[in-house]
């Protein structure tokens, strides 16, 4: 290693951004994880779930969509309590525990539901409460572990050990279903045991206290108003919420392709499994590009990706279904990777180290609140005027929610290029230990 002329045996070098943070924090592995068990019994449940709604209790478009906004959107309160808490004596780990076991008893549920509509609900609340809860914590804790410059890049990680079990928790409940002959009961089992691996591989190897690098100076004013005081991060939070407004959820989006497609029901689970493969392969590279070029375009041209979505949709009917089912599920995927952790990264280093899971929260439930609007207005639609001239009225809203997110994401400290190669050292005596 190199020794400065500072008198010090063995001090490191100064970080630079482009050498910094090389290595992925073990704390993020840990959390990886944890997330890509958890993420193999939420999607077994998640990958059935407008299956069974739809198709098999029969609700209608207006109903899935009311029940699908209201519960993300109740979530908000849950994500600002969790946040506050985490911060709290700097209990992340606890608090992200709870949520984790909360979403683990929920397929328990889901199973003693049986079809009653309200314990279905119940359940459901319990999945998506539990879900707040621990967002926030888990994501102040990679932004804690992480050093600022190579945030991109550990939610990269984190998003695609993540999707891998996005990815694998379809697939088995699809398997189940086709060896029970359609038996929903044991999804929910299965999945109930997965989501307890998932809290014990948290309990033993996620560290409590994880040993963050120095946080930023903030100013003692900062840190007592509050996030909202930051104009960076207000204007961060419009631009998430007014982008958020106009998403259409991936229930529906699927929902739609299974109808334009006819696709055989037996299949529905299958379908997140393209976007799931696309958000796996670019959820690094696309971190890693958004350290390198900063966070705001990448978090734009997702959006971007997902107004493609909206135009694949609305293609004329003699579009060859390979193609469009292909288009599809790749550009949800696209858009998941430049924009689920590309805004964690883009966030977290405007918020003081000490308010990161409270000011994280409230962006998530800003975004949850509008995408819980766009899910219950896109299921409106949809039931009065059809799928078509809903889609049109979707991506006519994208549109100019992009202009306004084009004008409101500011250029933060992310969004400066990093330097290539290490930085000049200002004077020439260096040796090699």
């Amino acid at each position: 290693m190199y020794l400065a002329t500072t008198g010090r045996r063995g001090a490191p070098a100064p970080p630079h951004p482009g050498g910094a943070g090389r290595r992925v924090p073990g704390t993020v592995l840990a959390l990886g994880t944890v997330s890509l068990v958890t993420d193999v019994s939420s999607e077994m449940i998640t990958a059935v779930l407008p299956l069974y709604l739809v198709l098999g209790l029969g609700l209608s478009p207006l109903q899935f969509g009311f029940l699908d906004g209201l519960f993300n959107g109740a979530t908000s309160l849950v994500r600002l309590l969790g946040g506050h808490a985490a911060d709290r004596g700097h209990r992340h780990k606890r608090v992200a525990g709870i949520g984790y076991a909360l979403s683990a008893c929920s397929r328990l549920g889901l199973l003693l539901a049986g079809g009653a509509t309200a314990g279905i609900a119940a359940a459901l609340a319990a999945d998506r409460v539990g879900k707040g809860i621990r967002t926030a914590p888990r994501d102040a804790l990679i932004t804690l572990s992480s050093p600022p410059e190579a945030l991109g890049r550990s939610f990269g990680v984190h998003r695609a050990m993540d999707t891998t079990g996005a990815l694998l928790g379809p697939l088995a409940a699809f398997a189940l279903l086709w060896v029970t002959a359609g038996a929903y009961d044991a999804v929910f089992v299965v999945s109930f045991c997965t989501g307890l691996l998932g809290v014990l591989l948290l309990v033993l190897y996620v560290p409590g206290r994880p040993a963050a690098p120095p946080p930023r100076p903030t100013p003692p004013a900062a840190r007592a108003l509050g996030a909202l005081r930051d104009p960076a991060f207000r204007r961060i939070l419009a631009a998430t919420a007014l982008l958020g407004a106009a998403t259409v959820g991936d229930a529906f989006v699927y929902l739609l392709l299974q109808r334009r497609l006819a696709l055989p029901t037996s299949w529905f689970p299958l379908l997140p499994l393209g976007a799931a493969a696309a958000y796996l392969l670019l959820a690094v590279p696309a971190g890693r590009v958004a350290d390198r070029v900063g966070r705001r375009l990448p978090f734009l041209y997702g959006h971007i990706a997902l107004l493609c979505v909206y135009v694949a949709l609305l293609t004329p009917g003699d579009a060859p279904a390979s193609l469009l089912l292909g288009s599809v599920l790749v550009l949800l995927g696209v858009f998941y990777a430049t924009t689920d952790g590309v805004l964690m990264a883009l966030a977290g280093p405007v918020l003081p180290a000490d308010g990161r899971a409270g000011g994280l929260a409230l962006l998530q439930s800003g975004q949850a609140l509008a995408r819980m609007l766009a899910a219950v207005g896109f299921g409106a639609a949809w039931t009065r005027w059809g799928s078509s001239p809903a889609l049109w009225a979707a991506a006519a809203a994208l549109c100019a929610a992009l202009v306004g997110g084009w004008a409101l994401l500011p250029r933060t400290p992310s969004d400066v290029p990093a330097p290539e190669g290490p930085p000049e050292v200002p004077t020439p005596e260096r040796r090699t230990v």
